[in-house]
């Protein structure tokens, strides 16, 4: 890989003072290393309330990795991660659990449970961490399998479902809490492209009638420039661009432009 003039291409300024007073989430000099392999490095990363956020970057560079460092389901090495005012980082079971309400989290593969039908795995969450009555849980299973285009689909299995299907089912699952933040792993991975437009629609429709706020793994760009409101790279453990979708089709930076036009030559190598 060739070396970037840093001082042409520094990295964007992603440091707050104060990030109890930041609206939104605040990613500090987060690092982690699995074994000999560095995959994020001094990391940090703003996510303002009510944007949508895309990270985008090539495969293994450590995108889903920090997606999960938001929630804790990755503990980093070095760093601070703040959501909300609350320092997510420092929180001992019982607030994090509690923080963790404040999200939905759409996994790569959707992550349903194969034994449940897809009504019972939507449910999951209210029946866990809710006293709602048995009726009004399953009514709103209901309504948020409607929201995603699943209406009448809560007694099939998701052995039943295509991979879009199960897409929107784990989205609805997401969003049953009413969370104030969706994250999103690969949300197109493995769907043809009609099926993965129709994924970003409802990217869309869930953050204008939710008012959720977004953030959204991928390396497809043509969904990223279609739903981001911002778009950061991930490359060598750190976030090198941070900009609109117009700026990111108009910056020279070598990274983002090689991305973007899918070329093996440039920095970011072929391999």
């Amino acid at each position: 890989m060739a070396d970037l003039d840093l001082t042409r291409y520094p990295l964007p300024d992603q440091r707050v003072a104060d990030p109890v007073a930041f609206s939104g989430i605040v990613i500090q000099g987060v690092s982690k290393r699995f074994g000999e392999k560095q995959v994020l490095k001094e990391t940090d990363l703003l996510i303002h309330k009510g944007e949508t956020l895309v990270i985008v970057g090539r495969s293994g560079e450590g995108k889903s990795v920090l997606l999960k460092h938001i929630v804790r389901l990755l503990e980093p090495d070095e760093g601070t991660i703040w959501a909300e005012g609350h320092e997510v980082t420092a929180l001992g079971r019982n607030a994090l659990m509690d923080i963790r309400k404040y999200f939905g989290f759409l996994f790569q593969g959707a992550a349903l449970f194969d034994s449940m039908t897809v009504g019972q795995n939507v449910e999951l969450m209210l029946k866990e961490h809710s006293d709602w009555s048995a009726e009004k849980i399953s009514a709103r299973a209901c309504e948020c399998l409607a929201q995603v285009g699943l209406a009448n689909s809560e007694d099939k299995l998701p052995s039943e479902l295509s991979g879009g299907m199960k897409k929107r089912a784990g989205l609805a699952r997401a969003i049953v809490m009413e969370p104030q933040y969706i994250l999103y792993d690969e949300p197109t991975t493995g769907l043809d492209p009609i099926t993965s437009d129709a994924i970003n629609d409802l990217i869309i429709k869930l953050q204008k009638e939710l008012g959720v706020t977004s953030i959204v793994v991928t390396h497809d760009m043509p969904s990223a420039f279609k739903i981001a409101d911002r778009i950061a790279m991930l490359s060598r453990g750190q976030i090198v661009f941070s900009g609109t979708v117009d700026e990111v089709r108009n910056t020279d930076h070598p990274m983002v432009q090689q991305f973007i036009n899918g070329s093996a030559q440039g920095p970011l190598g072929a391999f």
